[in-house]
């Protein structure tokens, strides 16, 4: 088991983290929680390279991704950078990168009865305004307490101190996401507890990928 004591605050900046091979030769992954050897919970960073696939395998309670770089296949479609999926419980597919990509993703962590199929596009999609000025808000999914969304900070945007009764996870997608425990660049994953708090902001300005309430 890696990092499944969700009482522990993470933060753990993947880009200085080797690549580890995987069961499909030309996919490589860099774990971040892990519950079994193949299988069980699972948070990584996934890279394929150029003309590779993966064999056709089930999710039996679901997969989420965040495509963080190039173009993700399988046999239901292609999807570019940026594109947020939720495959559902029960689901299976045939996953390949003729161009090659990089994957933020998470197996095995829907909450039951989320059985929803979900594919966005969100550099097709509109910003919403946030709860302060220059914070910006893109909702991808919502289930239950659990709120999956995209927040863009403009340079110098500073938030109020709050706290995350059902935790918070931050995957960084650009510039450099901030709080009064550090810094925090592109490539970094972070996870808060439950009932955690924290005062973040972003001198610089940032794009993060935001799940919050889904641990109990």
């Amino acid at each position: 088991m890696l990092n499944l004591e969700r009482n522990i605050r993470l933060a753990i900046n993947t880009e200085q983290m080797a690549w580890e091979d995987s069961p499909a030769e030309g996919v490589f992954r860099k774990k971040l929680e892990r519950e079994g050897v193949e299988s069980g919970l699972t948070t990584s960073v996934v890279k394929y390279d150029k003309n590779t696939a993966f064999s056709a395998h089930p999710h039996p309670n679901g997969e989420e991704i965040f495509v963080l770089e190039g173009v993700f296949e399988d046999e239901h479609g292609k999807y570019p950078k940026g594109s947020y999926f939720r495959n559902p419980p029960g689901s299976q597919h045939s996953p390949k990168s003729p161009k090659g990509c990089e994957l933020f993703v998470k197996l095995n962590q829907f909450q039951p009865g989320d059985d929803a199929q979900i594919h966005i596009e969100t550099a097709k999609q509109p910003w919403l305004p946030g709860l302060v000025d220059g914070l910006s808000v893109m909702p991808l999914h919502s289930f239950g307490t659990e709120h999956t969304a995209l927040v863009r900070w403009q340079p110098g945007t500073h938030f109020q101190p709050h706290v995350h009764p059902g935790g918070e996870e931050i995957f960084v997608l650009d510039g450099v996401f901030e709080d009064e425990f550090g810094q925090y660049p592109k490539g970094t994953w972070l996870r808060s507890p439950p009932y955690s708090k924290h005062n973040p902001f972003s001198e610089q300005g940032c794009i993060i990928f935001v799940k919050t309430g889904y641990m109990g």
